[in-house]
């Protein structure tokens, strides 16, 4: 602590650059969790695909064009709707508005097989594979949206990614600057000590611990500041104005677990790592 206190205005410089590290890998951490949210959601929705079947076809090709789609990679099950199936489910959706559908002469809706996939990845090449076959009218797909909602996921792990790993290096180079005056000044203690016989790691310890320290008080106030910006955030998005978007949105309780966790673990290894990475030449004695 008096190591700290001695070299403030660095301490400070390096607490307040673990800090930004760690709020910057929050805020980024957070829109990856609540996109793989979202992905996940989207998932449960759009990993089916339709296909309308032409009027002509008979039970029999309809059975056989069934076992056809069923033995497609990437499809989990299928499931065959009639005629008469779809428009009660049109029926079912439309809801109070129903009554409008009692007036029609003939069903105009078609037959058709909603196609199950085991992830949403197995789309593209179960779509192609499904218009080949004959018998097919139609293929009702998300493919667009699917490809749109990985590829910004894709690039936002990506981004986030390259992002954390520079912060953590500028922060882990701020804290051996900072361990590093402190051990300047006491170089020729650790000298004498050295040729006292004292171990590597009996000298590195307190400077270990120092760096340590700061790292912790860095994740210690961006945790504080996360726990802030995400309960107003959230808050925010469960407004009515935002409430489509806020079924979507990990709550705090979920989000802050992991958060306070991995500010822990990155803060204080950031620390440790910039303490031994200052010390090396010094325990060359």
């Amino acid at each position: 602590m008096k190591n700290l206190w001695r070299n403030r205005l660095m301490s400070v410089a390096s607490i307040s650059s673990v800090a930004a590290t760690l709020m910057i890998l929050g805020i980024i951490f957070a829109l990856i969790i609540n996109i793989n949210a979202m992905a996940q959601s989207a998932k449960d929705q759009f990993d089916s695909i339709q296909a309308y079947l032409l009027d002509t076809l008979t039970a029999d090709e309809i059975s056989a064009l069934l076992e056809s789609v069923e033995a497609i990679d990437g499809v989990q099950s299928v499931t065959y709707e009639s005629k008469n199936d779809a428009l009660e489910r049109m029926k079912e959706s439309w809801k109070d508005n129903a009554y409008l559908l009692e007036g029609l002469e003939a069903n105009p809706l078609p037959s058709s097989l909603i196609i199950y996939l085991e992830d949403i990845y197995y789309s593209s090449s179960v779509l192609e594979q499904i218009e080949a076959l004959s018998g097919i009218e139609e293929v009702k797909s998300y493919q667009d949206i699917v490809e749109q909602l990985l590829s910004i996921t894709e690039a936002i792990r990506k981004t986030g990614i390259v992002v954390i790993f520079v912060l953590i290096a500028i922060s882990t180079f701020i804290i051996h600057n900072t361990i590093k005056l402190t051990v300047n000044s006491r170089y020729r203690e650790i000298n004498i000590m050295k040729y006292v016989g004292a171990t590597n790691w009996f000298i590195r310890w307190p400077f270990l611990t120092e760096g340590t320290l700061l790292g912790l008080i860095g994740a210690g106030i961006s945790a504080a500041f996360m726990k802030f910006a995400y309960d107003y955030v959230f808050n925010l998005m469960h407004s009515d104005f935002y409430v489509l978007v806020s079924a979507y949105v990990v709550p705090p309780e979920t989000l802050m677990k992991d958060v306070i966790f991995l500010f822990v673990v990155i803060g204080a290894g950031i620390g440790a790592l910039g303490s031994i990475w200052s010390m090396r030449k010094y325990l060359n004695v």
